[in-house]
Order: C-alpha cells, then structure tokens, then sequence
C-alpha cells in the first residue's frame, strides 16, 4: 500500500473516530483515551464526509473506486426492494446514480477503459419506474457488464489490489454514516431512502471485503475475523430492506459499530 493510501486510511479513521468522541467520553474516559479518541476530538475532523462527493484526499484511484461502489451499493439495495416487489420504493434508488454520480464517474471513464453507461443506467431506471421485469433483467445486465469493466481497469492499476480493495471498502462504509444521520429524527426512521442508501453501501463495502477475503485471511486470519463480526453486528442496525419504523441503534453506537471495523481493516491493509 503506498503512503497516500495509508495516510487516507489514517485520516478516515480520525474523521469517524471525532464523531464518536463525545459519546466515548461520557461513556468511559478512560477506554476512550486507551483508543486515542480524545486526540482525535482535538483535531476537530467532524462527522465522516457525505457520500457522492469528491474528497480530495483520496487518490484519484480510491476515489473512483468509491463512487463505482457507491452506485454498486445504490443498486444493490433498489435489487434487494424490486425482488419484494417494492418497485415504488426501488425507484429512487436507480435514480441516484443518475442524478448524483454519473456526472462526476463520466469524465475518468476513460482512464479506467469503462465505455459510457449512462444509457444502461436511464433504461434500467425508466424499467424499475414501469415495473417490466424483462426489460429490467435486460438491462441490469448492460449495468453490470459496465462496472465489471470499470473494476478491471482499477485492478490494472494497482501493484497491491487487496489493500487497495479494502482501502474502497472502508470508504465505501464510511459514506453510510452520513446517510444513516439523514434517515434519522428522534430515534425514528423518517427518510426511508436515506436508511436504505446506507444498508446500501454496508452491504456493498461488505462484498469488497470478500472478494478478496482469501488473500486478506492469510495475511491476518484474526482481523478478517474482527472485520467479519464487525459488519455481522452493524447488519443488525439495518435488519430489512423496508425500514422499521424505529430505528434499531442510535447514530453514535451505528457510528461506533462502523469505527470497531475501520480499526480492525487496517490491520489488513
């Protein structure tokens, strides 16, 4: 892993562990202090970056990864919903690559070979919005045809792909913070989309991890381990793909979950 990456890495788990600190703190001074969260309130990083917007201390790899998995994870949770016949809750869901990603993917498609798929995007959307199954199945498949192309021009990239995958992942995981905050309002999901846009991205950031879990189990067995109960306990907060009305976990333990993951990557990286 290079030294951008690393120090990527350090950063994000900084910002996340800056919003934890407040309720660390309170709840046990000292195991705050043991997890270096009092000098990460000291840098005052805030809550973690909002997903599908440009972060400039990514490398321009990461950064591509993330916003290819974030429209992964959007479509994800809109397959999920379209599978329980929810197609009007699906919808927004097919929408948002469109609206709030393509534009800033389209101008690196070419470093990465990608050929354009905005196209496939508008169609698969236009058949979630008429409920035609076919044509949905049609074109899902000239979807993931696209970004299976984009992950092979990011492979081609790099000289350490298991790092670099977990180095997406976890970013990937992070955006889910801020969309979990949205969904949020007195202990109760008002934004249904936002909580799924966050199940979304967990469960995206999830997949990243093991796709590569071979290679990450030689290299340390007992941190996958950590990694894998980590995402088992925050799956718990996001239990289906239609939101309870009241939300399972309050933001800070959901952001607490997401950190004990952060921390436990990083040995794999």
């Amino acid at each position: 892993m290079t030294a951008q990456t690393k120090i990527c890495v350090g950063i994000a788990a900084l910002a996340i562990a800056a919003a934890l600190s407040v309720t660390a703190l309170r709840a046990d001074p000292a195991h705050a202090a043991t997890h270096g969260i009092i000098l990460a309130q000291q840098h005052d990083h805030g809550a973690a970056p909002a997903p599908d917007e440009a972060k400039p201390e990514l490398a321009p790899d990461v950064e591509f990864a993330l916003w290819i998995s974030q429209v992964r994870g959007h479509l994800l949770i809109g397959n999920d919903l379209v599978k329980e016949g929810q197609w009007k809750a699906a919808f927004p869901h097919f929408q948002h690559p469109i609206e709030e990603l393509y534009k800033v993917i389209e101008p690196r498609l070419a470093a990465y070979q990608t050929p354009p798929f905005d196209t496939a995007l508008k169609a698969l959307s236009d058949a979630v919005k008429a409920r035609k199954q076919a044509d949905y199945d049609t074109a899902w498949k000239n979807v993931a045809d696209a970004l299976a192309k984009a992950d092979a021009g990011l492979k081609g990239k790099q000289t350490n792909f298991e790092a670099f995958m977990v180095t997406a992942a976890i970013e990937t995981l992070k955006s889910s913070t801020e969309e979990y905050e949205s969904a949020l309002d007195k202990g109760r999901i008002s934004k249904p989309v936002e909580y799924q846009d966050a199940r979304g991205f967990i469960w995206q950031s999830e997949r990243m991890i093991e796709s590569v879990a071979p290679a990450l189990e030689q290299k340390n067995a007992d941190a996958l381990k950590q990694v894998r109960a980590g995402y088992a306990d925050l799956k718990k907060t996001f239990p289906t793909a239609m939101p309870p009305k009241k939300a399972v976990k309050d933001l800070d333990t959901m952001k607490a979950q997401v950190f004990r993951i952060v921390v436990a990557a990083g040995k794999l990286m």
